[in-house]
């Protein structure tokens, strides 16, 4: 009851601070976060459209362009749990800034592919290099966000993925053209231009994250005493519910829950990323072309993911706003294997990306409602980097079905059993709701 009480002085009062500070949060960290976040995801589209020229230049099947894509997520696994907890001792300035350059130097290197081997080592390295980056900036937003706050905020971080594809693919399809400049193909040029922003924003990082709450120079001390008491409060209410140990976080069956949910919904996720780009080439279109029309989807997913998340933070649900979406995905990629039609393909693969996006950001409330400290930091990484090996199967399964069947479309509809499963067992779960929003108006 103290608690509460301590954050819950005179409600007009609170509501001038609380919005104050909330609003100077967001304006520092928020268009800062997505620009980092939009091109460690421009990995993902530039290889998707790099395949449209490379594949046929290197002579790679459709087996070894999915198992390259998808042994970067090998890597990713094997080193993300160490790496969130790196960010949780070292400070995310520090961590991301490693990050950020690691990872835009392999990218750039991507360019001196030769052959399969080459293809192989590089992806996975580039893994380990981005390993804990998006668990970590998950981890790093709790610091700074109440849980009334966080679905909507975790979506504007996020609305990088889809705009990374909506601005990304057609940069990445006219790219394509600079073949034979300075003696580099096309798909070369891509690699390279994309990945030196990434480096010197790395760099910026260093210098402009700050690590906590409390040594925010831009927030008033009156900003900092609201948000202590009120993030604290929260952390007292997980604790007094259930205080778990790093070892028991990462044990615990619900963890597991959410990594197999995670697994499901990420299979998704990257099977279209990966495979988009082929599938609407396959219609005929140039390369330049191909890039606007793969915009389209991620376009109406972004603004979905926008509205959907201010919903589940208005109505308190999780639940739902994470389980239908992912039902939404399944129906859409099942019914899609069955479309021939490029016109009503690109609306069913578009009402797809919808439910991808509108799973994204709500769904790491449904950890972070519970679980604080070092124990969150190691369950981030761990559900994600479980989760991120459906990168490696999801792709590899398109690949595999496509080269024995001749059709992307049968991959589609086997790989829409995943997020179906993980959607049932969303609905079979439950949700801390009571101790997420403890203290909220």
């Amino acid at each position: 009851m103290s608690q509460t009480a301590t954050i819950a002085p005179d409600r007009g009062a609170r509501s001038e601070i609380e919005t104050s500070t909330i609003r100077a949060i967001s304006w520092r960290l928020i268009p800062f976060l997505i620009l980092a976040y939009f091109f460690s995801y421009l990995d993902r589209v530039n290889l998707g459209f790099a395949a449209l020229t490379m594949n046929s230049e290197l002579k790679f099947s459709p087996v070894v362009f999915s198992f390259g894509a998808g042994i970067f997520f090998i890597g990713y696994f094997i080193f993300e749990v160490p790496s969130n907890l790196a960010l949780e001792r070292f400070g995310a300035s520090k961590w991301i800034a490693r990050i950020m350059v690691s990872w835009g130097i392999l990218s750039a290197l991507m360019a001196a592919v030769y052959d399969e081997h080459s293809f192989y080592a590089l992806r996975f390295f580039l893994g380990v290099a981005e390993a804990g980056f998006f668990p970590g900036i998950i981890l790093y937003l709790t610091y700074w966000y109440p849980a009334e706050y966080r679905a909507r905020f975790l979506a504007a971080f996020a609305l990088a993925v889809p705009i990374s594809t909506v601005i990304g693919a057609p940069i990445s399809g006219l790219l394509l053209g600079l073949d034979g400049v300075m003696g580099l193909k096309g798909w070369q040029w891509l690699f390279v231009i994309e990945g030196i922003p990434s480096v010197l924003l790395g760099i910026v990082t260093w210098f402009y994250l700050t690590d906590r709450p409390e040594k925010a120079e831009w927030l008033s001390a009156e900003q900092k005493a609201w948000l202590k008491a009120k993030l604290d409060a929260e952390v007292a209410a997980k604790q007094a519910a259930k205080h778990f140990t790093l070892g028991e976080a990462l044990s615990s069956p619900k963890v597991l829950a959410l990594s197999a949910i995670y697994f499901g919904f990420v299979a998704s996720l990257y099977g279209m990323q990966f495979w988009l780009p082929q599938i609407v080439k396959a219609f005929g279109l140039t390369n330049a072309q191909t890039g606007f029309v793969t915009a389209i989807p991620y376009l109406f997913g972004t603004i979905a993911m926008t509205l959907w998340a201010r919903r589940s933070d208005a109505t308190r649900d999780r639940v739902f706003h994470v389980g239908a979406p992912l039902l939404l995905t399944a129906l859409a990629l099942g019914v899609s294997s069955y479309i021939t039609d490029p016109v009503m393909t690109m609306v069913v693969l578009t009402v797809a990306a919808i439910g991808v996006f509108c799973t994204f950001a709500v769904f790491w409330t449904l950890p972070t409602a519970w679980l604080s400290g070092t124990a969150a930091a190691g369950a981030i990484a761990l559900i994600n980097s479980i989760g991120n090996l459906a990168g490696f199967g999801g792709p590899y399964l398109i690949g595999w079905v496509k080269e024995a069947t001749g059709s992307t479309s049968t991959g589609l509809l086997v790989l829409s059993l995943l997020p179906l499963a993980a959607g049932l067992l969303v609905f079979l779960g439950s949700h801390e709701t009571k101790t997420e929003f403890v203290g909220a108006k």
